[in-house]
């Protein structure tokens, strides 16, 4: 034995002695607060040896506390996260905190628990950082959760994907690749840059950050590029994913092929452009979006002079009421019947019409606009005013009648009083001869 060397039995004492000074270490309200808290807590020297667990650490793991207490945390962890869990504890020291280490330590049962640490430093007294507070948190529940998601995602029927905030593709589903044409080796851990233009890449950007402020984005489009080459117009709605803290740390996206829609819309747009009567359409603002020909017919303006102005630039301020009235009423009722608008024509004419107008949907059925069909009243009102006339004529006609009847009448009513007045006097002649 060597001078310096120190005796077993030296040694023995002096580590029991740190020991002590190490739990002595903790403070009272910090060993209370330990002792109660709900989450598995426990504390550590900077060697990883564990000075002190709280119940719950025995309940998640199944140990008594001495087969814990003084015992290395590399006894219930593998080789590769004790390297993990020292390099931790370096973090520690250096900054105080350390979040998310993932430990998998193993139960007395040999089950192997999924656990993530965040960990404080341990100060003495003079503010010396000698060890480590760690709270565990059980994944197991977590991970059955995210399991869940995953299957969801992955069987969806819709195409699904999950991003990180860089735009890093994590998962997709079979239906990403059905839409795209790429095998899902080729879709994950790839960029959503590599499947679109520089421009919607700075508006799928934009879109993540609005997810990480708001928790969701809706109705942003998309055109990927397929294997084939082919152009796929989508729209993108999104939702934030989270951690376990709550922090959004993606988001899960909903890809909508718009093909089929937008060959509805433009076989709707082309019905509304070759329809005989004046139709148009408007937004909740009364912006014209689109007008077929035979508005521009019957207002005598060009189409482009139409389209992308107020309705108000062509009624009056009263009918431009009426009309904000009618698209609260489509709002409302999903129609709008009979509404009188007497819009300017481009020679200064008011013609008379009445307008019908439904409401216009979005893909999730919200409204959005309301399409308008104009009917032309100018013949309708001017056969109403030839019968109005007709109806006047008429009755003068029939109070001509009644002032000949009239006069008939009493024409005749003369001759009879006349002839009774002959009668009357040829009687009393022919008694005077008589006599």
């Amino acid at each position: 034995m060597t001078p310096e060397a120190s005796p077993p039995a030296v040694r023995k004492v002096a580590s029991a002695r740190n020991n002590a000074s190490r739990r002595t270490a903790i403070p009272l309200a910090a060993d209370i607060i330990i002792a109660n808290a709900p989450d598995p807590v426990f504390v550590s020297d900077l060697e990883g040896k564990i000075l002190q667990a709280n119940d719950a650490v025995f309940e998640l793991l199944g140990f008594r506390p001495a087969e814990l207490i003084e015992q290395s945390l590399s006894r219930i962890i593998s080789p590769e996260e004790t390297r993990d869990f020292m390099l931790a504890l370096d973090e520690v020291v250096e900054h105080g905190v350390t979040r998310n280490a993932v430990l998998n330590p193993r139960s007395a049962s040999g089950e192997i628990i999924p656990t993530t640490l965040n960990a404080s430093a341990l100060r003495n007294s003079d503010n010396e950082v000698i060890g480590a507070i760690g709270i565990l948190r059980d994944m197991r529940e977590l991970d059955k959760a995210r399991a869940f998601a995953v299957g969801l995602i992955e069987n969806a029927p819709d195409p699904m994907f999950v991003s990180d905030l860089e735009g890093k593709i994590t998962l997709a589903n079979d239906a990403v690749s059905q839409l795209l044409g790429f095998r899902t080796d080729q879709v994950v851990e790839q960029s959503v840059s590599q499947f679109i233009s520089q421009e919607e890449t700075r508006q799928f950007t934009a879109a993540l950050r609005e997810v990480v402020e708001k928790g969701v984005i809706r109705n942003v489009t998309l055109s990927p590029r397929t294997a084939t080459g082919e152009i796929i117009p989508t729209s993108l709605n999104a939702s934030a994913l989270r951690d376990a803290e709550g922090k959004v740390i993606g988001a899960i996206g909903i890809l909508r092929d718009m093909r089929e829609l937008d060959k509805a819309r433009a076989y709707a747009e082309s019905l509304i452009k070759n329809a005989p009567d004046p139709v148009f359409v408007t937004d909740l603002e009364g912006k014209i979006t689109l007008a077929n020909d035979a508005v521009s017919q019957l207002l005598g303006f060009r189409t482009d002079e139409v389209v992308e102005q107020s309705v108000s630039r062509f009624i009056s301020p009263e009918e431009t009421r009426q009309f904000t009235e009618a698209l609260r009423e489509v709002v409302e009722k999903g129609v709008s019947r009979n509404a009188s608008l007497n819009p300017r024509a481009a020679s200064g004419e008011l013609i008379p019409t009445t307008l019908n107008a439904s409401a216009l949907r979005d893909t999730d059925g919200n409204v959005i606009g309301a399409l308008g069909i104009l009917r032309d009243m100018r013949a309708y009102q001017k056969v109403v005013r030839d019968l109005q006339q007709s109806k006047s004529e008429l009755q003068e006609k029939i109070f001509d009648l009644e002032k000949f009847e009239e006069v008939v009448v009493g024409r005749e009513l003369k001759m009879i009083a006349l002839e009774k007045e002959i009668d009357a006097l040829r009687r009393a002649r022919d008694q005077g001869d008589g006599n």
